[in-house]
This record gives C-alpha cells, structure tokens and sequence, in this order.
C-alpha cells in the first residue's frame, strides 16, 4: 500500500482529497502547514509527498527544498491557478510533477501512480549493463549513478529521465517524447516545462556538457 503525506492547509480540500485517496486504495497521513508537514515527514518516511503550494508558515516550494536536503522521495505538488511562478518554483525546487486545483481525483490519482512507476525505472529500450559517459557511470540494475566515482543522488524522475536518454544516445528527444515516456502523459498534452526545468535539474548533477539542447525538439546525451 503506498503512504502519501498529503500537506494542504485547506481543511475542506485535506479531508476530501484524503478521503478520496483512500479509497482508492492509499493509505493517507495529512499536515495543515509546512513545518508540520516536514516534522510528519521526518516521523512518517511516505513512499509520496503531495503537497500545495500556498501553506502557511513554511510554504509547499520551501517545504519541497527541506525535503530534497535528505531524501529523494517523489514530490507531487497542487498549484491552485496553475500559475507559473508557482508551477517554475516548485519543480526547480525538486518537485517531480504538478497538478492544477482543483483537480479531478481520478486525474490525481494516474499522476500519483505515474510518479510512482518511475521508481521501477523501465526505459522503452534495454541498455546495457553499465553505461559510461566520460566519468558519469550509470548502473540500470542497482537504480545508481556515479559522477568521477562519486554516487549521484537522484530522484526517480530524474533517473528515468536520464536512463531514457542514455538508452538513445546521440539521438535528439522531442520533449512530447518525452513526457510519454518518463511522466506517463499518454491521456493529455503535459506541460514541456517539466521537462525543461528537469532536464536543468539534471545537469547541475551529471554536468551540463552531458545533455546537448537542440533548440525547437529536445535533448540528447551526448555520446
């Protein structure tokens, strides 16, 4: 059964969701603001955080940056106007997807399952054992990735990402491509600055010479 931590300062919206959740089959645990959030996340270990953008005391993007100092655990975040500072912060500060309040809970809840798939990182294609790229080492088996010998902390999205584009190396990936193959947008056209704003992510990581941008399609890994 996966745990989500639901942070939402709206009570109304916290039972509803929670509720609806639940039934679904997850178990939910729930906090009124960020700094319970954080201590409830520090307490509870959840296989998933959901949580809004606007909370009171600390907010859902200062919330995600506390969480990503020590834990790489997927982050799904609700933005009441889809607005785009809100959505640009909350995935530059690690969170892994977004969804747009209020939001249908059969929506919610694909989204949640397609986070979580992203944990059993599976590419379209097999790669091989190990994949090297200059001093970047990527083990599909053991889930790790290393940077001059030195273990890469990524979140799963971030892994999917990047196994994605090694399994094509050399070989340009549209965004749209993208987004089918590491968020699961199969039912609707998806946001490519998830993309874009993972892909930076990524960089800052494994080095930004890895991933090459050609402009008006996509990325690929370089060879």
């Amino acid at each position: 059964m996966t745990r989500v931590l639901l942070v939402e300062d709206d009570e109304v919206i916290r039972i509803t969701v929670g509720r609806a959740l639940e039934r679904y089959g997850f178990s939910v645990g729930t906090a009124s603001d960020g700094l319970a959030g954080l201590e409830r996340f520090r307490e509870a270990a959840p296989d998933l955080l959901l949580l809004d953008v606007m909370l009171p005391g600390l907010d859902g993007i200062g919330l995600c940056r506390r969480v990503r100092e020590s834990s790489q655990v997927p982050i799904l975040m609700m933005s009441a106007r889809g607005d785009s500072l809100d959505v640009v912060g909350g995935l530059e500060a690690g969170a892994d997807d977004y969804v747009v309040k209020p939001v249908d809970t059969s929506v919610l809840v694909a989204r949640i399952r397609a986070v979580m798939r992203r944990i059993a990182v599976d590419p379209c294609s097999e790669p091989p054992a190990v994949l090297a790229f200059g001093d970047v080492r990527i083990d599909p088996d053991g889930m790790e990735v290393t940077r001059g010998g030195e273990p890469v902390a990524l979140t799963p999205t971030e892994l999917r990402l990047l196994l994605t584009l090694a399994a094509h190396p050399g070989v340009v990936m549209e965004r749209h491509r993208l987004l089918r193959d590491v968020w699961d947008y199969r039912w609707q056209g998806g946001d490519s600055r998830v993309v874009d704003l993972c892909v930076a992510r990524l960089r800052t990581k494994i080095g930004a010479e890895r991933i090459e941008t050609v402009r008006g399609f996509g990325y690929k890994l370089r060879r």
